[in-house]
């Protein structure tokens, strides 16, 4: 009877240890069938990266820091992030002194002359400028006119002369390069250098010792292959500046009297030197005039809005001097 009841209790005890091994062997296989989540994240981010480009792992996260960073800087937050290296703190800052304080001596004192902020009639500043001359050689008195012009235009581009009263103060060396039967007439006009094959012998060995150049016009087309050298130093002739001229003795008539050349520049500035500072304010408001009438002339009929922007004088090394641009009228 007993052992009957042992068999029995075997028999259960064998059931029970199979139906938990079906248990074990059906979850393995449900494991195998279904990953967990851990890997179905790791799949999807292996998918979602590449080895290389915008979508590696490493341009992935230069791209999270930078965003992070962008975040941080448009809230203000400048706290040093974790793995940064804390920003060494730097000194006082450096104290700039004014710009007039950064002048030589000399400039200092002529520079107390000048009122702060105030705006000079033309014969004022003129006048002041000539006095306001702070090197010991007799410096030029410079005009500088900011236009509203766009150089870019054609009709815009100004380029002219003007013929000033009392000329510029400086020695103009006028060279005439014309036939043999104008040589004459060019020497009695003041001409300094004459002279038609002989005068490009001069050019083909680099000698320029003048500062302006009359050619006649059937005289040019030899001077085209000289264009490199004249052209960059402004001494190339040219009909708008009256230096390609058929009667070249009132070319070098002109020239020497005073008449000089301006264009406007890229920054759409006029530049021009008006006398030296020995003058006097008379004879450098009288040039000044001759200037803005030879300017108001060239006029663009294109230009919309103001002409003339703003006006400055001063000598080569002295201070600027703002000019009132309704006293021109």
């Amino acid at each position: 009877m007993a052992k009957a009841k042992e068999k029995a209790i075997e028999a259960t005890e064998a059931q029970e240890a199979d139906v938990i091994v079906a248990e074990q062997n059906e979850q393995a296989i449900v494991d195998v069938a279904a990953p967990s989540s851990a890997d179905e994240t790791t799949d999807e981010k292996s998918e979602a990266t590449t080895k290389a480009g915008k979508r590696s792992a490493k341009a992935l996260k230069e791209a999270e820091e930078k965003a992070d960073k962008e975040a941080r800087k448009a809230t203000g937050d400048t706290t040093p992030q974790e793995g940064s290296e804390a920003a060494d703190t730097k000194g006082p800052r450096p104290v700039t002194r004014p710009l007039i304080e950064r002048r030589g001596k000399n400039y200092r004192k002529v520079a107390e002359q000048l009122e702060a902020g105030k705006v000079y009639s033309l014969s004022e500043a003129l006048e002041l400028a000539a006095k306001t001359n702070p090197s010991k050689f007799d410096a030029a008195v410079e005009i500088h006119v900011v236009l509203g012009v766009d150089p870019r235009q054609a009709d815009q581009n100004i380029r002219t002369t003007v013929s000033l009263p009392h000329g510029t103060g400086k020695k103009i060396r006028v060279a005439v390069f014309a036939p043999s039967d104008q040589h004459a007439a060019a020497k009695e006009a003041g001409a300094d250098i004459i002279g038609d094959d002989e005068f490009l012998q001069q050019l083909d060995k680099g000698e320029l010792n003048f500062d302006i150049l009359v050619a006649t016009p059937q005289m040019m087309p030899k001077l085209g292959k000289y264009a490199r050298v004249l052209g960059p130093r402004g001494l190339m002739p040219n009909p708008k500046s009256g230096t390609v001229a058929v009667n070249v003795a009132k070319a070098v008539q002109e020239a020497k009297a005073g008449r000089v050349e301006y264009r406007v520049d890229k920054q759409a500035i006029v530049h021009l030197s008006v006398g030296k500072a020995s003058f006097g304010g008379a004879k450098l408001t009288e040039n000044a005039k001759a200037f803005f009438a030879s300017l108001q002339s060239v006029k663009p009929n294109s230009l919309k809005g103001n002409y003339i922007v703003s006006i400055y004088t001063a000598t080569t090394m002295g201070p600027g001097i703002k000019v009132d641009a309704s006293t021109l009228v």
